[in-house]
């Protein structure tokens, strides 16, 4: 099996949501992603309009495209990179 995992970016977090059904909208679950995780504690006190913030500013990436809130999430692994975040 090929390791598909898209390389990092330096200055990036990455946070990988992993779905057992597809999702309309990727600014929920990442959100919600993000609050329950333990690796980055600055990250996890994130404000939803930080966020939006960073997805209007091209800050928040999926495959190295910059990805909208209303962007859809497949069932599987998706790996969403959030660039120059402090």
């Amino acid at each position: 099996m090929e390791n598909n995992i898209p390389e990092l970016r330096e200055n990036a977090v990455r946070v990988t949501i992993e779905l057992n059904w597809p999702e309309k909208r990727l600014d929920n679950v990442l959100l919600d992603k993000i609050r329950t995780q333990g690796e980055n504690l600055s990250l996890k006190t994130i404000s939803r309009s930080t966020l939006k913030q960073l997805f209007a500013n091209g800050k928040i990436q999926i495959k190295g495209q910059n990805a909208r809130p209303s962007s859809s999430l497949a069932k599987g692994i998706t790996y969403v990179d959030i660039l120059d975040y402090k």
